[in-house]
């Protein structure tokens, strides 16, 4: 696990809330404080759509940030900052299955249940955090060592400066 420190903040924001950066990632949760605080669980409701449509649509057990980005945007666009936000994204399982294949971890595709960034925004500051959950119990941190060096070069392949803290 990596805390960075986001360096050009409307840089990160442009390109998570305009651009097509973290399209790819699902969305567990996202909170944001404006005039009221707003709370998106991003977890797909069973039954609201059909079973067609779930194939269509290669729905998740949770909802892309492509599709959860335009609500959060409109939250937040506007003359006055948000108050703070806090958005947790985690890797759909074909990006994990190809993240294991390209890397030395030791870990079976089912037993990594999570990598996640967290992205906080609060008192003029935004950080990422990495994370990660697994299924199984280990002493190795193969996984997290692995993701935070990940993690590193998403960011600096998508020209997002940061500080490690």
């Amino acid at each position: 696990m990596i805390a960075v420190k986001i360096e050009d903040i409307k840089s990160f924001a442009s390109k998570l809330y305009v651009g097509e950066v973290f399209d790819s990632f699902l969305v567990k949760e996202a909170v944001i404080s404006t005039y009221n605080t707003f709370t998106i669980d991003g977890a797909i409701k069973n039954g609201y759509y059909s079973q067609e449509e779930t194939e269509e649509r290669n729905l998740k057990a949770y909802s892309y940030w492509s599709a959860i980005k335009p609500f959060c945007f409109s939250l937040i666009k506007g003359k006055r900052l948000p108050g703070s936000f806090r958005i947790i994204l985690l890797m759909a399982k074909e990006g994990i299955s190809q993240f294991l294949s390209s890397r030395n971890v030791g870990l079976m595709e089912e037993q990594v249940t999570g990598l996640y960034i967290n992205i906080r925004y609060e008192e003029e500051v935004l950080t990422c955090v990495t994370g990660t959950s697994v299924s199984v119990f280990t002493l190795d941190k193969a996984l997290d060592e692995e993701w935070d060096q990940a993690f590193r070069g998403f960011l600096k392949q998508n020209e997002i400066p940061f500080v490690e803290e």
